[in-house]
């Protein structure tokens, strides 16, 4: 929901590959830009070689979708090619928290 600089898109990015993310779905605004930013995050981590399989980061974008889309698809058809998903981070960019409403529409998908 909030315009970043492409700056601290970048951290954010390299932050999520480093934490661990191995699926990340970006939906709403610039959602292919976080997409492609996380992505190269995860190949940069690896000075763009071959990621090991468990260790690569699957991105998806979802900007022309509704959220309560974007999450049905994080619960029933998200995956990763060598692992398991067991947890799922949302994680909020916005100006104002929405924390209720959003765990509510993940609840409900």
């Amino acid at each position: 929901d909030e315009e970043v600089s492409q700056m601290w898109q970048w951290e954010a990015s390299r932050w999520l590959a480093e934490a661990g993310c191995r699926v990340m779905l970006a939906w709403g605004k610039d959602a292919e830009a976080w997409a492609e930013a996380v992505e190269d995050a995860s190949q940069e981590a690896f000075n763009y070689e071959d990621i090991p399989e468990d260790r690569l980061v699957v991105t998806t974008s979802h900007e022309d979708e509704d959220l309560e889309e974007a999450f049905w698809f994080a619960k029933h058809r998200a995956a990763h090619p060598a692992l398991a998903l067991g947890r799922t981070l949302i994680v909020h960019i916005a100006p104002a928290p929405r924390r209720d409403e959003i765990e509510a529409a993940y609840a409900a998908a």
